[in-house]
């Protein structure tokens, strides 16, 4: 029975090995994309189809900024740093005037960084499509291959496939280099059947010739992603709970976004109430303004959080922070008040966490607070 059992073990233990090394071993293909009104979407879905019916390949569809478009509102947003780590690309696009969208090119410009590395030199990527009336099709397509190619990837074409099956007596979308749709004709669904199929073609001769180039290019920052740990983790693992954002009590808002600066003020409220109020030195002593700098750094970040949309790795930098403290004329050592809130900073968003930072004294603050602080951020 002991012998029964241990070959029991053995042959499970071989099965997870096996099940492991396979997946482990599958190539890993990002469908990137922007979508304004769902189409770019539609066509990405039958691109991932396509893709996956390959068992050798997988698939994650992301976009390049969050949408309030309930179609788009779940699909994740992609960071610049983790395009290197796939075995492949697929980019999709609206069509604007004859070019990629603002959102597609406004996200291919910060890969900057990449460039400069060779991060995505030998890469394989191909473009998929939608556009209004189908004019500029082709410009479009070819103006993404433009900005890809400068990346040094191996653009992949789809020539004609899955031609042969679409309807002819209707306008469809289509060029050789990617699929495309007509998202403005309305006498049939868009995509149509015919430009989903070539869609579907376009993704599964990809996978193809991801999976038979997989290994041959250099995936610069996979170990760089694969050791970096989300914001979310970080704060589980050191037990820091963010409050809830706290709510404006004026006409003005709780952050202001300009560019990809956000910029908060806060101040030291916890539960509805001003956490150890008044003045240093006549209510409160040291320890007690250290402890509400700490929480008033907590509800910056908790601001944060909802100005990048749930997603904290999307912070690139902190970039200032202002302490404001309550005290009185000759107080002089309020940078050690503010260290509470530098050193949270740093043990939340690490070498991104450190900052320029500036502190002084006031002879009162709104609400009684004894602390107010004033963050700049760099988001993506």
């Amino acid at each position: 029975m002991k012998t029964f059992n241990r070959f029991l073990a053995v042959f499970i233990l071989t099965i997870i090995s096996n099940t492991i090394m396979a997946q482990n071993n599958k190539a890993k293909i990002l469908v990137l994309i922007h979508s304004d009104n769902g189409g770019t979407y539609e066509l990405a879905k039958q691109i991932s189809k396509g893709i996956e019916s390959n068992s050798n390949v997988q698939s994650v569809i992301k976009q390049v900024k969050s949408s309030d478009n309930p179609k788009l509102k779940d699909i994740p947003v992609a960071s610049v740093d983790e395009l290197s780590s796939y075995d492949g690309i697929a980019f999709g696009s609206p069509v604007y005037f004859g070019n990629i969208s603002t959102g597609m090119s406004d996200f291919l410009s910060k890969t900057v960084n990449l460039w400069t590395s060779h991060a995505l030199e030998g890469m394989p990527a191909t473009v998929f499509m939608s556009a209004g009336s189908g004019a500029g099709n082709e410009l479009a397509v070819q103006a993404f291959w433009n900005s890809l190619s400068v990346h040094g990837m191996v653009l992949v074409s789809n020539g004609i496939r899955g031609v042969a099956k679409i309807d002819k007596n209707i306008p469809q979308g289509n060029t050789v280099l990617g699929a495309t749709s007509l998202a403005s004709v309305k006498n049939v669904e868009r995509p149509s059947v015919g430009e989903r199929e070539i869609a579907f073609e376009q993704g599964k001769n990809f996978a193809k010739i991801i999976f038979a180039l997989k290994g041959t290019f250099n995936k610069n920052s996979e170990i760089k992603i694969s050791q970096a740990k989300s914001i979310e983790k970080v704060l589980a693992e050191k037990n820091i709970v963010l409050p809830i954002a706290p709510k404006p009590v004026g006409n003005y808002s709780p952050f202001v976004r300009s560019g990809n600066l956000v910029f908060i003020n806060q101040v030291a409220l916890k539960d509805g109430k001003i956490m150890n109020p008044g003045k240093l030195g006549v209510s409160v002593d040291e320890n007690q303004v250290k402890e509400a700098t700490q929480q008033t750094m907590l509800n910056v970040i908790a601001v944060l959080k909802d100005a990048v949309n749930g997603d904290l790795d999307k912070v690139k930098k902190v970039v200032q922070l202002t302490g404001i403290f309550n005290t009185k004329d000759d107080y002089t050592k309020h940078a050690d008040l503010m260290n509470a809130a530098s050193d949270l900073a740093v043990e939340v968003f690490g070498e991104k966490g450190k900052h320029a930072r500036a502190t002084l004294g006031a002879s009162s603050i709104p609400v009684n607070s004894s602390v107010e602080i004033q963050a700049i951020f760099e988001v993506e």
